[in-house]
């Protein structure tokens, strides 16, 4: 039977953005261990980064655009997009040795928790086939694959403003190297349980992961219209005479 106590939780924050921090405290069940990046030192902040700081820390972007009809892979990546997968890393890295619960919860500072938060999640894990990675919310892209009970098997699918990674999960991930080929979390993730529909990506990342999906969703996100966007609101990261590796 699985408690709270199984339940290890991040939250992605920025220092600059306590507004965020405490918007989503508000929600956040006292039952829950909760650790925010905020309260960390690390290169998280797009607006912080520069394309030498990712080197010197030994950091490398993956070959990112490409000549695509899709607007998000027919540019530069931005910093703010490096950065969040950079604070995502940080949490599987830190529960990792952190401590030995079951599932590990993350949020960003923009997810709409519902007032059950706590007991829903804790239901569903409970009745939940077995899983390395579990959308608590997303955007669909492509269909999902079929439907078990209150979850889907997702296609291909956007947004990572709320999942769970089971331990198998989390050693799946920080196996692939993505800390030498960065590229979007919301990228990454499905690229780990689906043929990406990139086939760069598909390489880069092959598919390893059972995922899962809350459907209906248990978690949802503030509209960007109301909360910003730290990601988005950042400079491309021009990488110099056109490399996409950086200088060594």
């Amino acid at each position: 039977m699985i408690t709270a106590a199984d339940l290890r939780t991040y939250v992605i924050n920025l220092p600059r953005r306590p507004d965020r921090r405490a918007w989503i405290s508000r929600t956040l069940p006292p039952e829950l261990k909760v650790t925010f990046t905020s309260d960390w030192t690390g290169p998280y902040d797009g607006r912080d980064l520069t394309v030498e700081a990712l080197h010197d820390a030994g950091y490398a972007l993956f070959p990112w655009q490409i000549d695509s009809d899709n607007p998000w892979w027919n540019r530069p990546l931005k910093f703010g997009e490096i950065g969040c997968t950079l604070a995502h890393l940080a949490c599987w890295q830190d529960a990792e040795v952190a401590g030995d619960e079951r599932f590990i919860v993350v949020l960003e500072d923009d997810a709409v928790l519902p007032t059950n938060f706590d007991v829903e999640l804790i239901a569903g894990l409970n009745r939940a086939p077995a899983f390395d990675l579990l959308y608590l919310g997303r955007v669909p892209l492509e269909p999902d694959l079929r439907q078990i009970d209150g979850f889907a098997v997702p296609g291909y699918s956007h947004c990572t403003y709320g999942y769970v990674v089971s331990r198998a999960g989390l050693r799946r991930l920080l196996r692939t190297g993505i800390s030498q080929a960065l590229v979007p979390v919301d990228e990454f993730l499905p690229a780990m349980y689906v043929h990406h529909p990139r086939p760069d990506l598909q390489a880069q990342f092959p598919q390893q992961l059972t995922a899962l999906a809350f459907d209906p969703p248990l978690v949802k996100q503030r509209p960007k219209e109301e909360a910003g966007s730290d990601t988005e609101d950042s400079e491309f990261a021009q990488l110099p005479s056109r490399q996409t590796r950086l200088p060594s």
